[in-house]
């Protein structure tokens, strides 16, 4: 069961701590220290609930097709591959976030911002409904929800890590050389889980 939280925890993780519009904001956010706490959980709980959706749904669903598993796992290995070899690709031309100074906004203004963010971001489905969601349907029952629950641990994790820490961590992530190694990192744990998949297969 350990293992299979792990692979959840370590694809999600994966996923989103690539540089983003999201990931951006939080850490303004956090650098100002407005409402951080609010944006934090915004993030996590709509990324939990993605999550959710993915693999008691749509991973569910795309499961019971006929040899539906293999395809599923075929279409996961793809896409981490290309994913892996974009942040490799990233990690030869690194650039930093440009962090700019913002003004303390208002509690309402902060939210609906936070929800855009979130919500009208196209990655964030794929992400989660699809990927995470199709990776999870390899399991079944408990199984299914322990990946899920290891899944949304990384996104309550991280997002928090970026918010509180941001002070800390604002000058590794202005640092295009620091981001050499993170989107390498990346890479290499998107194209383990890879061959994680698709041993099975071979």
């Amino acid at each position: 069961m350990l293992s299979i939280a792990m692979e959840g925890f370590a694809i999600s993780l994966g996923l989103i701590v690539a540089i983003g519009a999201q990931n951006a904001f939080v850490l303004r956010q956090g650098l100002m220290r407005s409402h951080i706490f609010v944006v934090c959980c915004i993030c996590a709980i709509s990324d939990a609930t993605l999550i959710a959706a993915g693999v008691l749904g749509v991973g569910a669903w795309l499961a019971e097709y006929e040899e539906g598993a293999f395809w599923i796992s075929l279409a996961a290995i793809t896409f981490l591959v290309v994913y892996g070899l974009l942040r490799v690709r990233s990690a030869m031309d690194p650039q930093g976030i440009d962090i700019l100074e913002i003004e303390e906004e208002k509690f309402s203004a902060v939210v609906i911002t936070t929800l855009a963010f979130t919500w009208l971001n196209p990655h964030v489905y794929l992400d989660t409904l699809v990927l995470l969601g199709s990776a999870s349907s390899r399991y079944d029952g408990p199984e299914r929800e322990i990946f899920g629950i290891g899944a949304a641990l990384a996104s309550f994790i991280f997002f928090f890590s970026l918010g509180y820490g941001a002070r800390l961590l604002s000058p590794l992530m202005e640092n295009p050389k620091a981001w050499r190694y993170i989107d390498g990192g990346i890479a290499i744990v998107m194209f383990t889980i890879a061959f994680t998949i698709a041993l099975p297969l071979l």
